[in-house]
């Protein structure tokens, strides 16, 4: 059945907290315990490793946002430190561990198996055409320990957003370091500001505003204009129409037990870093 548009977008604001739980220090320290070089190393084996060892190149078109080179700084070379059926494992572990550090006793309590299941219902769900990501997660086992199996279908879930955002921009006529700088716009930011492109080399970046402000998207003062304020709002817009699928599955009454046993969970995790 189909679901508001405004209760798929709440599912994105509670499952992204424990789908993300993947980049934060426990699992980044196991695979730092396992050779990998910095952060990057294990962000990019735990994430690619569904794709088994696919090149730097097809990584980078499916994760869509990334510059060009990055990614080919740490794959292929992570598969010479471990196999992507290790990094998967790890990945799992560490995520689950960390999550149930974080969320305390809600871990053990008796409704995380319900919430747990509904979840993985819905997140098992979804066709997996043109969704390239989801799909190499999907062909994974699902963990039968509740707080694994939990953060497993927060990724597949937020993956499968993630997947059908990449169409949104790309039917929208927006790369990947174009959209970082969508973003950073609409939190109040100049792109020279923003955590996931401030690194870029200065001229690099310039270049890049450039483009959309020769497209009418950006102001001379490095803003957004009109059109791409609309721009952004449409591709936001499109992306929550494309990542309803895996609630179909459920009921109204299942979902809203779901959005209310996802709420706690959310809000602990909300509560400080790792």
């Amino acid at each position: 059945m189909s679901h508001p548009q405004a209760k798929v977008h709440r599912m994105f604001e509670l499952v992204e907290p424990i789908g993300t739980i993947t980049f934060s220090t426990v699992p980044d320290e196991a695979f730092m315990a396992l050779g990998m070089r910095n952060y990057w190393d294990g962000y990019f084996a735990g994430r690619a490793a569904p794709l088994g060892l696919a090149p730097a190149e097809v990584v980078h078109a499916v994760f869509y946002n990334f510059a060009d080179g990055e990614v080919a700084r740490h794959i292929p070379w992570v598969w010479g430190k471990i196999t992507p059926q290790e990094a998967i494992a790890v990945r799992e572990r560490g995520s689950a561990t960390a999550l149930r550090q974080r969320i305390g006793e809600l871990a053990d309590s008796s409704g995380l198996l319900r919430v747990a299941d509904l979840a993985t219902r819905a997140a098992v769900s979804a066709p997996t055409e043109g969704r390239v990501l989801y799909a190499g997660l999907r062909a994974l086992d699902v963990p039968a320990e509740p707080v694994a199996r939990l953060w497993h279908a927060a990724t597949l879930l937020r993956e499968h957003r993630g997947d059908g955002h990449n169409i949104a921009l790309v039917a929208h006529g927006i790369g990947g370091t174009e959209a970082h700088v969508l973003l950073a716009l609409s939190l109040g930011m100049r792109a020279q500001e923003f955590g996931r492109i401030h690194h870029l080399p200065k001229a690099q970046l310039a270049a890049v505003v450039d483009g959309l402000r020769r497209r009418g998207l950006v102001d001379a003062a490095g803003g957004f204009t009109d059109a791409g304020r609309e721009i952004k709002e449409r591709i936001e817009a499109l992306t929550d129409e494309l990542a309803a699928p895996p609630y179909d599955v459920l009921s109204t009454d299942e979902l809203d037990e779901l959005v209310a046993g996802l709420e706690p969970i959310a809000a602990a995790l909300s509560g400080g870093g790792q």
